[in-house]
């Protein structure tokens, strides 16, 4: 089994600010981590190849520095890592972003064995868009499972998987064909340590680099900011509220008293909420 794990190096979001004066984001001197949900997708990944067998290769796409974040992967476990670097994917928004990467997911395919299942983080914590990963899926015309809890169970021979997917209303069973593309969500499971071996294998291994005429990208005018119909007008950081939070004093009363006075205080904020409300009940 061939498993793609797509991850992306991302600034620590505990660090960030945001200038005062330009509202965009202050990017120096804060350290850059692998994007948490990401971890939880390669930990799966590395989960599937330990107990069925196979390899799994990491893919990212930033600038050279990134191969920081490769070579963490292969700390973890990972068999291969692959960084699609070009100055040609300056400026990529998801589109552009989803369109290199699924080429270089092709050009993988053809270099290394057609990837059974390719996995990313539900989102990352820099972009917040959640649309890479089934952008992927859309170009590559895999299925798609999306904000999985829980992988079942997988059987090769019949080329089936099984997972737990976290919706709204609760959590669906899917059953689906390989190949297909599952985004994990935070939490599902804890990521390794990383063994010794595996750490001394990553500081000597040879990071795999491709420009986009690398990874077989002819139209570069679907990459970087070309390719790029999205903008950004503006960042800012959202002003602190003036008002302070009123706390409910609640030694010596019960739960019933305590959502009473929760509510009159709702009420007394908002009297239009609590007439609203007495006409839809017909009170």
């Amino acid at each position: 089994m061939h498993i793609v794990v797509c991850i992306k190096q991302v600034p620590d979001s505990a660090q960030i600010r945001v200038h005062p004066v330009t509202n965009t984001i202050m990017r120096q001197g804060v350290p850059t981590i692998i994007n948490p949900y990401d971890l939880f997708a390669l930990e799966e990944a590395l989960r599937l190849r330990d107990s069925h067998g196979g390899e799994v290769t990491v893919l990212t796409m930033g600038p050279p520095l990134a191969e920081d974040a490769l070579r963490k992967a292969l700390t973890y476990g990972a068999d291969r890592a692959i960084l699609l670097t070009d100055r040609h994917f300056a400026g990529s928004d998801t589109l552009a972003t989803s369109f290199a990467l699924s080429q270089a997911i092709v050009k993988i395919g053809e270099t290394f064995g057609t990837p059974d299942i390719i996995f990313t983080g539900k989102q990352t914590i820099d972009g917040d868009t959640a649309q890479v990963g089934p952008g992927i899926a859309k170009r590559l015309d895999l299925l798609q499972l999306t904000y999985v809890a829980k992988i079942a169970s997988i059987d090769l021979a019949s080329r089936e998987i099984t997972v737990d997917r976290r919706s709204e209303g609760g959590t669906q069973t899917l059953k689906s064909r390989l190949p297909c593309l599952i985004t994990m969500l935070e939490g599902t499971n804890e990521t390794r340590r990383g063994s010794l071996d595996d750490a001394l294998r990553a500081a000597r291994s040879q990071i795999v680099k491709w420009s986009a005429a690398d990874a077989g990208i002819e139209d570069l005018t679907k990459c970087g900011l070309r390719g790029s119909p999205t903008v950004v007008k503006r960042v800012f950081a959202p002003a602190a509220r003036a008002e302070r939070a009123e706390q409910i004093d609640s030694a010596d009363k019960t739960l019933h008293d305590l959502a009473d006075e929760l509510i009159s205080g709702i009420f007394a904020r908002q009297p239009a909420l609590e007439r609203e409300l007495a006409m839809n009940s017909g009170a």
